[in-house]
């Protein structure tokens, strides 16, 4: 897959779909990669020119030395846009590629046509969460990753989901294992350290935000709360957890093209 070299490693993106149509870049949670969009790309790329990349510290992206911060993470993906040639694209990014899009929207707006933020929130977890994580993959190593994936089944996944669709779950859930433990501690920080809850009504693009009924970890409530700092931003729900996208599906897929595309 190509790369696209930062002043301290490089990153690993894919794209899909015609050129010349327009671009939307789609954005990891924690834990994951790119390949965590695989079940939208066909109908996304139907109508746009995808890019999907390995947030920093995931996938086949560099993991330079951390802690990592939002703002840090967000500029990656202005350098990727620079480096590509994209002077403005469309943004959706789950979880913390919901935290990226937050800061884009807030930092960035006139690079931005529309942003997703989807099963996010301004402010996810507290100090004492994060910090109890990152202190235990650092010191689990690839271990601790994977018992990380067993138990991030019934954070990211309904229970009667989980049963049904193995050949789904198995797969997604098999990217946190493999992540790397001082990427993901590294990334931990930047979730823990983020926080929009004061800044969130300079977001001035066209907004849709996605939540789970069923996602303990953010919550509608924290959809409902960042749709009312946002101006005009709409909200749509999905009986899932915290990866709506995977479970969701195709209903996922047609809000997001549904909004992307009026």
């Amino acid at each position: 897959m190509p790369t696209v070299q930062l002043a301290d490693g490089a990153l690993n993106y894919q794209i899909d779909g015609p050129a010349g149509a327009p671009v939307l870049v789609l954005s990891n949670s924690l834990g994951t990669d790119l390949h965590m969009w695989d079940t939208q790309i066909p109908a996304f790329a139907e109508h746009f020119r995808v890019l999907r990349y390995d947030t920093r510290g995931h996938g086949l992206s560099a993991v330079s030395p951390g802690p990592y911060r939002i703002e840090q993470l967000g500029r990656d993906v202005l350098a990727l846009l620079e480096a590509l040639g994209i002077q403005k694209a469309s943004f959706c990014g789950l979880s913390m590629g919901g935290l990226i899009g937050q800061w884009l929207g807030v930092n960035a707006s006139e690079r931005l046509h529309k942003l997703v933020v989807c099963n996010t929130a301004a402010k996810i977890g507290n100090d004492e969460v994060w910090n109890g994580r990152i202190d235990t993959v650092l010191k689990g190593g690839q271990q601790a990753m994977r018992d990380l994936r067993d138990a991030s089944i019934a954070r990211w996944f309904t229970a009667e989901f989980a049963a049904a669709q193995p050949g789904k779950v198995e797969p997604i859930v098999g990217m946190l294992a493999q992540t790397s433990p001082e990427g993901y501690a590294a990334n931990c920080a930047a979730v823990r350290d983020a926080d929009f809850r004061e800044r969130l009504g300079a977001v001035a693009v066209p907004t849709l935000i996605v939540c789970g009924t069923q996602d303990a970890v953010t919550t509608p409530e924290h959809g409902r709360f960042m749709q009312a700092c946002i101006q005009g931003a709409e909200r749509v729900e999905f009986h899932a957890a915290h990866l709506s996208n995977v479970e969701a599906g195709e209903a996922f897929t047609l809000a997001v093209l549904d909004f992307l595309r009026k």
